[in-house]
């Protein structure tokens, strides 16, 4: 009986880490789900450039160090005023959610950094849908629209980027 037990409990062990081993992100897996997302993603050595709603967005992985980069060009930082600058570092704490504003070779970029391996596909989808919308906002909300703690419709028209593109990813 002692021996059904502990049989049972490994088998219950090796189920767990199969599935767990399922979940796991990996770079291969990553430019299949932007491949379904934008069949005429281009892949580079360094990443995967793509478009969403006409906006280029590329995605960068380094499966060495567990690590992916998606960013979104937003502007020049010459055309960012002083005002627009502190607004946009205010919605990195509150509005923004997981993409963040950032700032590199005198561009503003939208960004989504994540670990590869634990990452989710939805959380992928919904990151890429964050960026555009923070870019996109630039201005106005100033929001990954993803999630807004006020009101106002704002929030509704950024979230069906969101919706529309996790919508698009049940199929992978």
């Amino acid at each position: 009986m002692m021996l059904r037990a502990l049989f049972l409990s490994v088998l219950v062990m090796l189920a767990r880490t199969a599935s767990a081993q399922d979940r796991v992100m990996t770079a291969d897996r990553l430019v299949a789900i932007i491949l379904d997302l934008d069949p005429d993603a281009t892949v580079t050595p360094r990443g995967v450039e793509l478009l969403i709603e006409d906006i280029p967005v590329m995605v960068m992985m380094a499966p060495d160090a567990d690590r992916m980069r998606a960013m979104v060009p937003i502007a020049s930082v010459q055309d960012v005023s002083a005002q627009e600058m502190e607004r946009m570092m205010q919605a990195n704490f509150g509005a923004a959610l997981e993409a963040h504003d950032a700032i590199a070779q005198g561009i503003l970029w939208a960004g989504f950094i994540q670990p590869l391996g634990p990452l989710e596909k939805d959380q992928f989808i919904s990151g890429l849908g964050q960026m555009i919308n923070l870019g996109q906002s630039l201005g106005s909300l100033y929001s990954g629209g993803a999630l807004q703690y006020g009101g106002g419709d704002g929030g509704t028209l950024h979230r069906e980027l969101i919706d529309d593109l996790l919508k698009k990813g049940e199929q992978i």
